[in-house]
């Protein structure tokens, strides 16, 4: 679905963005890409250990080097893509120049970008490097290659090293790219009281300091898991355990019901595949064949803890490791099929089965809904899932089950074969409020 469209934003410049991890303008992407190659190309610096550890993977593998070398190929050589994925300026165009990219990525924290006008934001930085190459198919072998896969893990958990140290919260300033500057903070405030319909300051949202300095947030991830003001967010009805809680501050995608136990998610129409999502869970996921899945993206300017749908005890929770930058073929492009820019962001079917994520079990107080799963999944370096709760552990409806650190893509809710639940969020431009009503069980 999309999101509500930027009238302030030229329509020659204005891009689709899901869930706001990246600006509708393509003048932020334009600069952030010439500005990151423009400095990386001025101030060589030897690699990272675990770059250097990526790049002796692939020259050391015949298949991932032949790989990767036609997933650069394979972006049309011509005057439309030798341009950088908005449309404009440089491109990246083999993998020693990601490399030497990635490199300066994974010392720095996500900030805002000027692009003359206004402030916007690239909040998935290796992305914006990878969005041509990903839509190849050669680049649909290689993100989702094992080998590759468990290297780029260990590249992204170098980067999340670096957005918990003192040294991220650098972006956390009121400079005119800071998340406390002119753009920033606003955004973070408009997006959380259109969700509400309140009108309160970010202080009034989340526990900070706003007169210490970054807030009084300690790293970048410090503030991107910050915590909520619980009478900001109050729970739905907490004694009625026939209202279901939306785990996540998130917007409506799709409500699916009589869902298959396994489909073709990888096609046109992605249809949900109840198995593979859950992992081919032995003990439970046959019970969700037939049952009705909830699915809501997140934004980059929300709030990025889970919670709890239902007062219940956990059953199993676990993390299931998978691709980061992979992104359905129906996204391929060649000379004669233009390539989808935001193809990673719009294929969230497909994520549900593909993507790194959480699966956690909760058995319901409530007997008409029994056993419910909550899916937390990530997408390419947003893809970092912290679960905070364990087996037997007791929860109430409302309470915290984990986060995604650096964001979250999208998660999930799946509701039993047989369980009757209604009236879910209807489409809207703003998100559900974590915390309130999602929906009803009959």
């Amino acid at each position: 679905m999309p999101d509500a469209v930027d009238q302030s934003v030229p329509a020659e410049h204005r891009i689709h963005s899901t869930g706001a991890w990246r600006s509708q303008d393509r003048r932020h992407h334009h600069k952030f890409l010439n500005e990151t190659i423009k400095h990386v190309d001025e101030n060589p610096k030897p690699l990272h250990p675990v770059l250097k550890e990526f790049k002796e993977l692939v020259e050391g593998s015949t298949r991932l080097s032949m790989l990767f070398q036609l997933m650069f190929e394979q972006v049309p050589d011509n005057k439309e893509y030798l341009k950088d994925p908005s449309g404009e300026g440089n491109q990246v165009r083999d993998f020693e120049h990601l490399l030497t990219l990635m490199n300066h990525v994974i010392s720095t924290a996500p900030g805002w970008t000027d692009a003359g006008h206004k402030a916007g934001l690239v909040g998935v930085p290796v992305q914006a490097l990878l969005d041509w190459p990903m839509g190849t198919s050669a680049g649909f072998c290689v993100f989702q290659d094992p080998e590759v896969n468990a290297i780029l893990k260990k590249v992204l958990n170098v980067w999340g090293e670096f957005l918990t140290s003192p040294e991220s919260a650098s972006v956390l300033d009121d400079s005119k790219t800071g998340w406390f500057g002119p753009t920033g903070l606003p955004s973070l405030e408009e997006v959380a009281n259109k969700a509400s319909g309140t009108n309160v300051q970010f202080e009034d949202m989340f526990h900070c300091d706003p007169s210490a300095k970054h807030h009084g947030f300690k790293s970048w991830d410090d503030f991107f898991t910050r915590t909520l003001k619980p009478d900001f967010r109050p729970v739905a009805e907490p004694e009625n355990d026939d209202v279901i809680a939306n785990a996540c501050e998130s917007k409506f995608y799709k409500v699916a019901t009589d869902v298959k136990a396994r489909d073709k998610f990888w096609v046109k129409g992605q249809p949900y595949s109840v198995l593979d999502i859950l992992s081919f869970d032995k003990d439970y996921s046959k019970q969700f064949v037939g049952g009705t899945i909830y699915q809501a993206f997140l934004s980059a300017l929300s709030y990025h803890r889970w919670h709890s749908p239902v007062s219940g005890t956990i059953k199993k929770s676990y993390v299931v490791d998978g691709t980061y930058y992979s992104e359905p073929m129906f996204v391929d492009f060649t000379a004669n099929q233009s390539a989808d820019p935001t193809g990673e962001t719009t294929s969230q079917e497909y994520l549900s089965c593909t993507a790194t994520r959480s699966i956690i079990f909760i058995e319901a107080d409530n007997p008409k809904i029994g056993l419910i799963a909550f899916i937390g999944i990530g997408m390419t370096e947003v893809s970092t899932c912290d679960t905070t709760v364990k087996e037997g552990q007791h929860v109430k409806k409302g309470d915290e089950l984990g986060m995604f650190h650096f964001g979250g893509s999208t998660h999930c809710v799946l509701f039993r074969k047989g369980v009757k639940v209604s009236d879910f969020p209807e489409e809207s431009d703003h998100n559900v409020p974590v915390r309130s009503k999602l929906c009803v069980v009959e």
